[in-house]
């Protein structure tokens, strides 16, 4: 039987490590072509260095939890439509089974038919739905790529960085000192961010349901 693929959080810190991995190695090549150029023999100017840890970024914010919690909810309605196909699956082999030795062999093999027909059906949708979560995951985690590129852009420019990168085991980053590291400020501002966003849509809410309110009284 074809295996319903969960795609977890932690795939979604990968992917999104990634994409940082590759942003930070182009940065850090930057910034060394930049401190070993000079002009008529004057170095540039010293570097500020930021780090953060997107892992901890995502699970310590409004936003990653939301993340979270949609990706987990986009799953669990596609797990439910391929737990019924592979209830019907099983139901069809256990009757092929018991019937194997009472039935005549055509009819023996029209039932082999419809169930290889089953199966195949059921491993397309699989195949289907895994992409559609695929596409999700993809959406989920750009969405809150931006939302942490906006923040970490806000906090640079007061800080005046000059390079952000990341940290963590899938980072590339061997060592950083403590006094670079912005992820605290990071998750503070994006907090605070998803926090209004969530009174908001609170305040939505109570309209919403207070005109339906409105309207049902007689």
């Amino acid at each position: 039987m074809i295996s319903y693929v969960h795609l977890t959080v932690w795939s979604i810190v990968k992917l999104f490590n990634m994409g940082i991995v590759y942003l930070s190695i182009v940065l850090c090549l930057s910034m060394l072509l930049s401190s070993c150029a000079s002009v008529n023999g004057e170095s540039q100017s010293e570097i500020v260095v930021g780090v953060i840890d997107p892992q901890q970024i995502l699970e310590e914010t409004v936003q990653g939890q939301r993340l979270s919690d949609k990706l987990k909810a986009f799953m669990k309605d596609r797990q439910i439509l391929v737990e019924l196909e592979q209830k019907e699956l099983r139901d069809l082999e256990d009757e092929l089974r018991a019937q194997r030795t009472v039935i005549s062999q055509s009819a023996r093999e029209l039932k082999e038919e419809h169930f290889r027909q089953k199966m195949a059906t059921y491993q397309q949708k699989v195949a289907d739905l895994n992409r559609e979560v695929q596409d999700k995951q993809r959406e989920l985690q750009n969405e809150f790529r931006r939302e942490v590129g906006e923040i970490i852009t806000e906090i640079a420019s007061d800080r005046n960085l000059g390079l952000v990168i990341e940290s963590g085991s899938n980072s590339g980053t061997l060592f950083h000192r403590d006094s670079w590291d912005i992820s605290a400020q990071v998750i503070e501002a994006m907090n605070r961010v998803g926090n209004e966003t969530n009174t908001q849509i609170d305040d939505t809410n109570d309209q919403i349901d207070n005109a339906y309110d409105d309207v049902a009284e007689p």
